[in-house]
Order: C-alpha cells, then structure tokens, then sequence
C-alpha cells in the first residue's frame, strides 16, 4: 500500500467520525441521547481531545481542538 492509499484511508476513518450513519446518529456523539436528538445540540458537532478506539465517540475535553482541527481540513476537501 502506497503513502497516499494510507493517507487516504486514515482521512476516510477520521472523517467518518462525524458524518451520519445510516439511522442518522453521529458517531462521535456515541451513546449520548441529548447530542444525537435535541435540535439545539445535535448538529453542532465538538472536536475531542482524543476518540475512544472501538467506537470512535468523542472523548476528554472539546475545547483542545489542536490536532483535530485537521479532521475540519478534511472534511472541507470532500465536499
């Protein structure tokens, strides 16, 4: 597998965090009923600190957007 073909699978994975799902939840929302549902929350999405390895909901703080503001330069060039 070339550079790319990696750079271009992780891209995929990191933004696939914060894209709706079939049943329309976020996963970066996780279980979290008031983000996923309340019309005042659930489409203004956080960029965490760090994601959980197995289902890729957000955690530790959401101010700490440094390296995450990536995913945001990622999200801009597919659409």
């Amino acid at each position: 597998m070339t550079l790319n073909k990696i750079a271009d699978e992780l891209a995929v994975r990191l933004t696939r965090l914060f894209w709706r799902d079939k049943s329309g939840q976020l996963p970066v929302f996780g279980a979290n009923e008031k983000l996923q549902t309340d019309p005042h929350f659930k489409d203004y999405v956080l960029f965490h600190e760090y994601f959980h390895g197995d289902n890729g909901c957000g955690v530790g703080t959401s101010y700490q957007t440094g390296w995450t503001r990536l995913v945001a330069n990622l999200l801009e060039v597919k659409n």
